[in-house]
């Protein structure tokens, strides 16, 4: 088993008497893993993050960072952890230097040579003397997250990451937490709703719903966890005769949604079988899809633990 850089035992939390809001929270986050934490609003993530952070004190259970307790070695641990909490703070006045060189006198042995060498690592090189106020909201946070670097940590936590950021923005977040994983070896622990990035970005993920998780493992897992079933999407000249078809020479049962033939089978097998009894009525096929996204996994998970 791979080293945990973040590890919770039984991790309880509210704000009020009347509702637990963290409820016996469970994290395992490996050493050199980029780990996705989802969940519907209000659901606990971002509290969780705050616990992990020391923004706030746990009621019960422990918080372990690098195999240590944060609450005895609050100071050496959080020494290693870079965050991004939602919108960086930054000083829209000033330029991207000068935003660095405010937030390295915060911390100590911030050398004038790693502030520009997190800005390369970012990606904003370029305009280093650029006053902030001039930036897009992706160069915003990039710098923010060029500032969550400065100590060169070893876990990097980051809250919403793209949240508000266009399509471009998007990617560029996206291929920086990539980059600074395998590139630099940070660990990193990144919180979204944005469930089509945690497939593109992320090793591992956590599912969490009203304060509990329901689910942790690798994405993989997490794509093979219903029973193996494949879920198909299957676009036809006549979805109505497909329906029937299917339904009637093998028994299949099928759904016409958004204009296609919506399906589930037991295995890739059967895709064949599907293809040849449809070509046998004289059916033009169009384009067959494997729906196997974790949008539809994570809403099949968090539909089933509400009921």
């Amino acid at each position: 088993m791979s080293k945990l850089i973040v590890q919770t035992d039984s991790l309880y939390f509210s704000y009020s008497k009347t509702k637990q809001d963290i409820k016996d929270v469970n994290l395992q986050i490996p050493e050199g893993s980029v780990y996705g934490f989802l969940g519907p609003n209000g659901s606990g993530k971002t509290t969780t993050i705050r616990l992990l952070l020391g923004l706030l004190k746990k009621e019960q259970g422990d918080i372990t960072l690098f195999e240590k307790s944060l609450q005895n070695n609050r100071i050496e641990c959080l020494s290693n952890v870079g965050a991004l909490i939602e919108n960086p703070s930054l000083y829209e006045h000033l330029n991207a230097v000068e935003n660095l060189k405010i937030s390295a006198n915060y911390r100590t042995g911030i050398s004038e040579e790693r502030i520009y060498e997190v800005l390369e690592i970012v990606k904003l090189s370029h305009a280093k003397k650029k006053k902030v106020k001039a930036f897009s909201l992706g160069m915003k946070q990039r710098l923010g997250l060029a500032i969550s670097l400065l100590s060169n940590p070893k876990l990097l936590i980051l809250d919403e990451p793209t949240n508000g950021l266009d399509p471009k923005g998007i990617i560029e977040m996206r291929e920086l937490i990539k980059e600074l994983n395998q590139n630099q070896g940070i660990t990193i622990f990144v919180s979204s709703h944005l469930l089509s990035e945690i497939e593109k970005t992320c090793t591992h993920v956590g599912i969490i719903n009203d304060g509990q998780i329901i689910f942790q493992d690798t994405v993989k897992a997490l794509k093979n966890s219903k029973e193996g079933k494949i879920n198909l999407e299957i676009e036809t000249h006549d979805l109505e005769k497909s329906k029937e078809v299917l339904k009637d020479k093998i028994s299949l049962n099928s759904t016409i949604e958004d204009n296609n033939l919506a399906t589930e089978v037991n295995s890739k097998e059967d895709i064949s079988l599907i293809i040849d009894v449809l070509r046998a009525s004289e059916i033009a096929i169009y384009q067959m899809k494997i729906k196997d996204n974790l949008e539809d996994l994570f809403l099949s998970l968090t539909e089933t633990h509400e009921s």
